[in-house]
C-alpha cells in the first residue's frame, strides 16, 4: 500500500470536520474549523482552491464536479462554484447547521442542525425553501443513497424517503440507548452502518434478489490494542464504491480498520493515527482511501496534535481482499 500526507503551503489551522471525493476526480473537497472549504488535486499534489468562511465548517458535499456545499456554525449554507472560487449563501438554520447532503434524484440540499429541522433547499426553483420535518433531537449524522435519506437522532436511526417526507418510513434503535456517532449508507444497495460513542457498529443490509436481510453489530477494536479496554467511539464509516459488503472504519483514538460485511471478518488495518480519524472517504474507483485525522471536539480529553490528511493508494492485496464475484458495477 502506498500512502502520502497531503501537504499545504498554509497548514490547515484547526479541527477538520470533512472530506469528500469528487464524483469524477481525485479531487478531494475539505471542510474545518479554521474556518475554510478547500480543494485538493490528489493526483497532482496541488491545492485548487481555498475558500475562507465567516464561520467554522462542520460538513461539505459535492453536487456534481465542480460545484459544492458547506454547512457552517453559524447556520449557514453556502454553495461554491469550485472552478471561479465564488460561493453565495444559499439560507440559514435558526442554529449550527452540522450536516448537508445533494441529492441528484429531487435536485435539492438535504440539511440538518441544532435547531432540529431537516431542511431541503430548492436551489432550482421559484421557492428556494422547502422545509422537511421538525424534529424531537438533534442530527448526529446524516447520510443519503438515492431517495432514502438516513440520520442519527440520538441513540435511533430515522429513514425517510425523500418522496414523501411527512413520516419516518422506519426507526431503528440502538442497542441499550447507547448514542450513535455516524451513519453511512450503502452507494450500491439499500442498506447502513453506524458507529456508536462505546465502539460498536451495527449494519443492516437489504439485498434485492433475497428475502435473506442482514442485520448485526460487532465490537469495532484494532488488533494491536486490548478490545476488552477499547471503548472509544467509532467516528467515522466509509463504504467502498467498487467492491461489495467492502467498508471501512475509523476510531477517536486514530485507527482505521477495513471489514468485509459478508463474512463478517476484518480484512486489514491501517497504521494508528496521531489524532482521532474524523471522515473516511474512498475516491469512486474505490481504490484511494482519504482519512483525516484530527481532533472532533468530541471528548474533552482528545489529543490535539496538528491535523492531517492521509491518503491510501489500495493494491492488490487490499482490494482482492475481499473473495471474488463481490464487485458493486456489474
Amino acid at each position: 500500500m502506498n500512502e502520502s500526507c497531503l501537504e499545504f503551503k498554509n497548514p490547515i489551522q484547526d479541527a477538520i470536520s470533512r472530506v469528500r471525493f469528487a464524483p469524477q476526480s481525485n479531487n478531494l473537497l475539505i471542510s474545518s474549523w479554521d474556518p475554510c472549504l478547500r480543494l485538493y488535486d490528489v493526483d497532482c499534489s496541488q491545492l485548487r482552491l481555498e475558500a475562507p468562511s465567516e464561520a467554522a465548517l462542520l460538513d461539505c458535499c459535492f453536487q456534481e464536479e465542480y460545484v459544492a456545499f458547506s454547512a457552517a456554525s453559524d447556520g449557514s449554507i453556502t454553495r461554491y462554484d469550485l472552478h471561479s472560487g465564488i460561493s453565495n449563501k444559499i439560507g440559514n438554520h435558526d442554529d449550527i447547521a452540522t450536516c448537508v447532503e445533494y441529492s441528484t434524484e429531487t435536485r435539492q440540499v438535504i440539511t440538518a442542525g441544532f435547531d432540529k429541522r431537516i431542511i431541503a433547499w430548492d436551489i432550482f426553483g421559484a421557492k428556494p425553501l422547502v422545509y422537511l420535518r421538525k424534529l424531537d433531537a438533534e442530527v448526529e449524522s446524516m447520510s443519503l443513497s438515492g431517495y432514502e435519506l438516513i440520520m442519527a437522532v440520538g441513540s435511533s436511526v430515522d429513514i425517510y424517503d425523500l418522496r414523501n417526507s411527512d413520516k419516518c418510513v422506519q426507526s431503528n434503535k440502538f442497542c441499550m440507548d447507547v448514542p450513535i456517532r455516524c451513519v453511512s449508507s450503502i452507494p450500491y444497495l439499500k442498506g447502513y452502518a453506524v458507529g456508536s460513542v462505546d465502539g460498536r457498529v451495527k449494519l443492516e443490509i437489504s439485498y434485492p434478489s433475497s428475502s435473506n436481510n442482514m442485520g448485526y453489530m460487532f465490537r469495532c477494536h484494532p488488533r494491536s490494542r486490548d478490545g476488552r479496554n477499547h471503548l472509544v467511539p467509532v467516528n467515522a464509516v466509509a463504504f467502498n464504491p467498487f467492491i461489495s459488503g467492502a467498508f471501512v472504519t475509523g476510531d477517536n483514538v486514530g485507527y482505521v480498520t477495513a471489514w468485509d460485511a459478508k463474512s463478517r471478518r476484518r480484512l486489514f488495518e491501517l497504521p494508528g493515527c496521531a489524532n482521532s480519524i474524523a471522515s473516511l472517504t474512498y475516491n469512486n474507483e474505490g481504490q484511494i482511501l482519504a482519512v483525516a485525522s484530527s481532533h472532533t471536539y468530541q471528548e474533552a480529553t482528545e489529543i490535539e496534535n496538528p491535523p492531517q490528511i492521509i491518503v491510501h493508494k489500495l493494491d492488490e492485496s487490499h482490494l482482492g481482499s475481499v473473495p471474488d464475484g463481490s464487485s458493486s458495477r456489474k
